[in-house]
């Protein structure tokens, strides 16, 4: 019989295990290229293909999400219900431009970065959890929507808080692949 001190959260275990092994993951990157600014543009490629997949799971267990209609909207449904489903924290949408066609995502506690200490040669040039960039742009492709999407501070660099900033570009057309009809 075991003598634990009380009953352990299966998510909080669930979180630290995905946040270690991201850890891994990440270290074992910069093994392999050796460049920190290779291993952002890694973790960017590595995050698009699971966006265009995980979009797919939020839509099938968020019945009450339909078509948005504005930039607000998509900030709104990503923050509020993306990044809850998916990392158990809710962003905060700061800094729209005058156009209303740019916005910041401001994480006061990321997930991906809890155990983590930078080494000194990638203070400056790495963006650690860059996967993130990835999983928005690949998921909002996915509903026709092309953005950019990159970090523009970091705690692990020394800043008070992570942000990530969007920038819509354009809507994507349907089309058909070559042919087909």
């Amino acid at each position: 019989m075991s003598r634990g001190r009380g009953a352990v959260d299966p998510k909080r275990v669930s979180s630290e295990l995905f946040s270690l092994t991201y850890g891994c993951m990440v270290a074992q990157l910069l093994k392999d290229f050796e460049n920190p600014e290779e291993v952002n543009k890694q973790l960017e490629t590595m995050g698009y293909n699971i966006g265009v997949r995980l979009i797919d799971d939020f839509l099938a267990h968020s019945p009450s999400v339909t078509r948005c209609s504005t930039l607000e909207e998509v900030a709104e449904v990503l923050c509020k219900q993306g990044f809850k489903m998916f990392l158990g924290i809710v962003p905060e949408v700061r800094n729209w431009s005058s156009a209303k066609d740019e916005f910041s995502l401001v994480i006061t506690e990321n997930p991906l970065a809890e155990y983590v200490e930078l080494p000194p040669h990638c203070q400056d040039c790495l963006w650690y959890s860059n996967i993130i960039c990835g999983v928005i742009r690949g998921a909002l492709e996915m509903v026709q929507m092309d953005v950019k999407c990159s970090f523009v501070g970091d705690t692990l660099r020394g800043n008070d808080s992570t942000e990530i900033r969007i920038k819509f570009v354009k809507i994507l057309e349907d089309s058909l692949p070559a042919g087909e009809d």
